[in-house]
């Protein structure tokens, strides 16, 4: 069963049946934009089985409001602000839970080891992925989603647009704004290592 016929059968089974018609819709919708929804879901989520559960959870929002459905012109931006705003939704619940923050004590951040040898290759570069992960957890909300929608996801920029309510200068403008600010973030701490090493 493809990823689209498991969210509309989900959706479906779980809100019972709705108008011929306006399942039509919901059909043609879930066809066509299932996997933008779900990759705006795991963007914001950066997990499987949740982003699943988002996506299944912004089709029921556009089930309840299929009435409003047929007058909508633009159906992909429409969309996918639903699936962000749901995304981010559950992505708060989830952190309020779990709380963690770049300079929080008990989760440190791991040292950059020495890339002088072939063998310290890989685990530099992990160390590094990891590092620029905890950055872009502590970005500002508001340059961080452009960012991992763009970059991480590789999104569109009108399709990034669309999704966050913005324009696409705007997302151009943060995600260049963000890379700055994780550029000067990572040469900050690789000077601090070379300081602490000298």
């Amino acid at each position: 069963m493809l990823a689209g016929e498991a969210i509309l059968s989900g959706v479906l089974t779980a809100e019972g049946k709705a108008e011929r018609s306006e399942d039509g819709l919901l059909e043609d919708l879930v066809r066509q934009y299932s996997r933008l929804v779900y990759r705006i879901a795991y963007a914001a989520l950066r997990s499987h089985h949740d982003a699943e559960d988002a996506a299944q959870e912004t089709f029921l929002r556009v089930l309840r409001h299929s009435r409003r459905l047929a007058a909508v012109e633009d159906q992909k931006s429409w969309l996918a602000r639903i699936a962000w705003r749901v995304a981010v939704e559950r992505s708060r619940k989830a952190s309020r839970k779990q709380e963690t923050t770049l300079d929080d004590p008990k989760r440190p951040l791991p040292e950059i080891v020495s890339a002088d040898s072939a063998a310290d290759d890989k685990m530099h570069g992990a160390q590094v992925s990891l590092l620029l992960e905890k950055f872009i957890a502590a970005l500002p909300e508001k340059l961080r989603e452009p960012l991992v929608l763009l970059t991480v996801e590789e999104m569109s920029p009108r399709d990034v647009a669309a999704a966050l309510g913005i324009n696409e200068a705007a997302v151009r403008s943060r995600v260049f704004r963000a890379r700055q600010i994780l550029r000067e973030k990572l040469v900050e701490r690789l000077e601090r290592k070379q300081e602490s090493g000298a």
